[in-house]
């Protein structure tokens, strides 16, 4: 092949080889920017399932949470009705002068067992659906299951001490179905520095119905 020949074919293979580069350099280019898009659209889907999981998490907890307070509390208001009627038993025993149950009368004493009798029954029936009856004398007060009727200065026992029970509260779980009407120490001994005192509760219209 003469040198003419290579010169004229020379600028050819130039442009063929430039042209095979530029071509591979732009496939690349391509494949790169695919790469890039498919692993943001993969970063993408995999936060969606993330948020998708704990949303779901969520459900289950508080679906869990629902089911178990409706087993819980589904009594609430039956246990809260029965209240007054387990109050007015308490209030019958209560009503009978000492002189008649040591008067020995068989009958008697035998009405006056059963109404007892009937009270536990009640008692016990309602414990057995987690109602719990409050009787905190002795105790601290505790504004989410007592309310404070009135104050009473006693000096031998720390301010703010349950010193005497009205009437009897009652709790369901870990809710108050009736808070215990109480009244507590004042002019004591603190149980803690800088406590607030005691303040009288809202009054409680369920209690004083059953009053």
């Amino acid at each position: 092949m003469s040198d003419q020949a290579k010169d004229e074919r020379a600028p050819d293979e130039a442009e063929t080889t430039g042209a095979a580069t530029e071509h591979t350099q732009g496939s690349a280019d391509g494949d790169y920017e695919a790469l890039v898009r498919l692993l943001k659209e993969n970063d993408e889907l995999k936060d969606r399932a993330l948020r998708v999981a704990a949303e779901m998490e969520n459900l289950r907890r508080r679906t869990a949470r629902d089911v178990h307070d409706a087993r819980a509390y589904a009594v609430a208001n039956f246990a809260r009705d029965m209240l007054s009627v387990s109050d007015n038993l308490r209030r019958a025993l209560d009503a009978i002068p000492d002189e008649a149950k040591a008067s020995g009368d068989a009958g008697f004493k035998a009405l006056i067992e059963g109404v007892e009798l009937t009270e536990r029954a009640m008692l016990s029936a309602l414990e057995r659906h987690g109602v719990k009856k409050l009787e905190p004398e002795g105790e601290k007060f505790d504004p989410n299951f007592h309310q404070a009727m009135f104050e009473v200065p006693n000096p031998e026992v720390p301010a703010n001490t349950v010193v005497q029970v009205v009437q009897p509260g009652y709790s369901i779980g870990e809710r108050v179905l009736r808070p215990a009407m109480v009244g507590v120490a004042k002019g004591g001994p603190k149980h803690v520095a800088g406590e607030a005192p005691v303040e009288p509760g809202p009054v409680n219209e369920q209690a004083e119905k059953d009053a």
